[in-house]
């Protein structure tokens, strides 16, 4: 469901259904339709996600129509939702008037069905959407009952490669897959995909977990019997291997099991002929020479890239006598069978960190197995040969889950392996951006607002705006922030200050949910701060080198002249600009009435330092000029009015300094206003691609994410750009705006994290406080 990419995706799995409905003389096919969504970025904006999901409904009605006089009428659809569309099609069940029988099975591809990568506004956090992570795509684990599966691509047997986030689209491998699990869903009486919830998962299953190289069946017979006039060999040793070629005599292989039951815990059997045949049995009857009645065991069999493989654990098979394997006659095919009888602790090494058990089998096939999910990843290598393998996790442990993640080793048993254990510390640092990534724009607008209430402070303190590189190093600092956030989280395990908690009805914060998730730990929050301490203090740096080349530029295009000071802050041409910004923000997009009025702050910003430049190139002028006075004046000894014009020029050199010093000062605090406001364009920017995206097609983007936002912001900015710190020293509030920003940068990794579109509320409301010292 969805754009271009969609239609990709549809024709691949209508071509491939086609040929399959070929191959059984179209008994059953199926009909595949594509839903466009017009190419909008619902990545970028999620307003438009109730309107897809109502549109969704009227074409499954639509279609369904399409259907209703015919024999064996379809009375619902079956979805295939890649990323966003996944979670419309979820969607479609909190509709009012949509009834759940219309959809019969879900398939999802790369759909966030946790939460958002990047909860850009309020309608994102109700429906997700963005490039994810594979944890994202879980069910939660509620979810996680007889009717969901959730599954990694990588542990899909026969495709066993990871999938970036389109590409998982046209994978050939996870189109057969899906298309054969389609076929084998379908109710022969019905011809229609089966209502037998018990059955829906066993197809999926068999083609999504695990594949044990046969092809499906609903009901497998229980006993069969061992027929064909073959030789019968009975095995002795506990090893074994059988290379075939070109064999035209079948063969049955023996293990008697009673001998071996207190020597060996478990049998291995591995075929290299991977064809759909039954291949091992369990004898349940048998007379001297041969087994009479016997059980499929093919069917615990495990399909991998280069061998099926089964492992049996004796003790779950109390009433089998004997193993067989059975080796049909072959022409021109060259295969291998390898069976060993092992005992498991002698197989199994517990690594001290991670906890990695080895099980060693036949050649080259190593596969990194995680118990609590379906994300096992299989690689193929060759030997003698060294490989890489990372233990990456999708999904956290569950807390009473007490199982351990396992490498299993597919090798012949007289082979010598090494496993070295390390940590990366890249990889590290890796999983916790992938994971928490999303995060870091609060963590340097959380930086940058502590600067600014640094700089505040200062300006108290000693007059004098400091620099904002240097005021970060010394503000930002972690220890201020996480153990507030730590200790409400710590608190918040206690019944009473939870009940205190809801009764105020503050919102959950955002890292006890995700702790709550298994998705975090005390150091995380560390780290981040300090990526977010470099991004703020490099973007510092970047922006105040744009604004110095700007500056230069100017100064080249344009004859340097003095900024004329104005000191009303409100004056009707700039309250004629707030109202029309007010207008464009509610006619149209308040993003883009952001973007305007960001706009007219940088422009206003780089005219003020063109301004304080061309005041110090003139003052200096004029400093050199007042010297040569006074050192004339003394040489000669002559009027008193000479003496009386140089003290008069060094007054007013001395009122220049000052007026330059405060114009230094406002210039400082306009660019950390200024760098703290460029993010809140950035977290707003997807609402306005969205909105230029769709204009042609509606000039109001409704619902607007920041539309209120925007107005506010207009209004404090406008006023913001043409005030001085002059006018904030002098202010009774200006203590209180000091320390605001502390508290403010607390609450924003409290509450932020999870919910981006929060932060420009922190923001606004340090930004009114300083419009209010301005002027109060």
């Amino acid at each position: 469901m969805g754009t271009k990419m969609n239609f990709l995706k549809v024709r691949s799995l209508g071509s491939i259904a086609l040929r399959k409905a070929e191959d059984i003389d179209f008994k059953y096919h199926f009909n595949f339709f594509s839903v466009n969504f017009n190419e909008e970025l619902v990545a970028l904006y999620g307003g438009s996600l109730q309107r897809q999901t109502k549109f969704v409904h009227e074409c499954i009605k639509v279609i369904l129509k399409l259907y209703r006089n015919r024999e064996f009428a379809p009375t619902s659809v079956a979805i295939i939702g890649h990323s966003m569309g996944g979670l419309v099609a979820r969607a479609l069940l909190t509709l009012k008037n949509f009834r759940p029988e219309l959809i019969n099975l879900l398939i999802t591809q790369a759909t966030p069905h946790v939460a958002p990568v990047m909860p850009l506004d309020k309608y994102l956090t109700g429906f997700r959407d963005y490039q994810v992570r594979s944890g994202l795509a879980f069910l939660p684990r509620l979810s996680q009952h007889d009717s969901a599966l959730s599954v990694v691509s990588s542990a899909v047997p026969r495709a066993w490669a990871s999938t970036d986030h389109l590409s998982i689209v046209w994978c050939k491998e996870l189109i057969l897959a899906t298309i054969r699990a389609f076929f084998d869903l379908i109710d022969e009486n019905t011809r229609q995909i089966t209502q037998d919830p018990k059955k829906r998962m066993s197809v999926l299953n068999h083609h999504f977990v695990r594949h044990p190289a046969k092809t499906f069946e609903e009901n497998p017979e229980a006993f069969t019997e061992l027929t064909g006039a073959f030789t019968w060999i009975k095995v002795k040793t506990s090893k074994w291997t059988y290379s075939v070629y070109n064999d035209s005599d079948g063969k049955y292989f023996t293990f008697p099991l009673a001998s071996r039951r207190k020597s060996y815990s478990h049998i291995y059997c591995q075929n290299s002929m991977l064809d759909t045949s039954s291949w091992i049995y369990g004898c349940i009857s048998s007379n001297s020479s041969m087994c009479l009645e016997a059980t499929d065991l093919s069917w615990r069999a495990e399909l991998l890239p280069t061998v099926k493989v089964v492992i049996l654990k004796l003790q779950d098979y109390p009433s089998l006598s004997h193993i067989v394997i059975y080796v049909q006659p072959t022409v021109g095919n060259k295969f291998t069978l390898d069976c060993e009888f092992f005992k498991e602790d002698s197989r199994t090494v517990q690594l001290p960190v991670t906890h990695l058990f080895s099980f060693e089998r036949k050649p080259s096939v190593y596969r990194l197995h995680i118990p609590w999910s379906h994300e096992d990843s299989v690689i193929v290598a060759k030997v003698p040969s060294f490989t890489e393998i990372s233990a990456k996790l999708h999904i956290a442990q569950p807390e009473n889950d007490s199982s351990v993640p396992g490498l299993n080793i597919y090798s012949s048993s007289d082979c010598q392996y090494e496993v070295i254990l390390k940590t990366s510390l890249l990889q590290i640092l890796g999983q916790i951006i992938r994971f928490h990534g999303c995060s870091l724009p609060v963590y340097v607008v959380s930086n940058i607002l502590l600067t600014y209430g640094g700089q505040l402070s200062t300006l108290i303190s000693t007059g004098h705006c400091s620099e904002f590189s240097l005021e970060l190093v010394r503000t930002a600092k972690p220890y201020k922030v996480d153990p507030v956030i730590s200790i409400v989280v710590f608190l918040l395990g206690f019944n009473w200050f939870r009940e205190i908690w809801d009764s105020l009805s503050l919102p959950e914060v955002d890292a006890a949910v995700l702790s709550s998730q298994d998705a975090w730990f005390p150091l995380v929050s560390l780290i981040l701060f300090l990526f977010g301490t470099g991004i703020a203090y490099w973007s510092g740096v970047f922006f105040s080198s744009s604004l110095r080349l700007f500056s230069s530029l100017w100064l080249t295009l344009v004859r340097p002249s003095i900024l004329q000071k104005d000191n009303k802050l409100i004056t009707p041409r700039r309250m004629c600009v707030v109202v029309s910004l007010a207008l464009v923000s509610w006619t149209t997009c308040g993003a883009f009435a952001i973007f305007i009025i960001y706009l007219r702050y940088v422009f206003k910003v780089i005219k003020l330092h063109v301004s304080v430049k061309a005041e110090q190139n003139a003052l200096n002028g004029d400093s050199e000029h007042s010297k040569e006075t006074s050192q004339n004046a003394i040489k000669q000894t002559v009027k008193k009015r000479n003496s009386v014009d140089g003290a008069s020029e060094a007054t007013q050199s001395l009122c220049n300094n000052r007026a330059i010093a405060e114009d230094v000062n406002s210039l400082r605090m306009h660019v950390t206003i200024l760098n703290l406001f460029t993010w809140i364009v950035l977290l707003n920017l997807p609402s306005l691609i969205y909105w230029l995206k769709n204009l042609r097609y509606n000039v109001r983007l409704d619902p607007d994410p920041c539309r209120s936002t925007a107005i506010i912001l207009v209004s404090i900015l406008e006023i913001l750009m043409n005030s001085s710190t002059s006018e904030v020293k002098s202010s009774k509030l200006l203590k209180i705006a000091a320390k605001v920003p502390f508290p403010l940068s607390v609450a924003m990794l409290a509450f932020g994290q999870m919910h981006l579109y929060k932060v420009p509320h922190f923001v606004t409301f340090s930004l009114l406080l300083h419009v209010l010292c301005c002027i109060v």
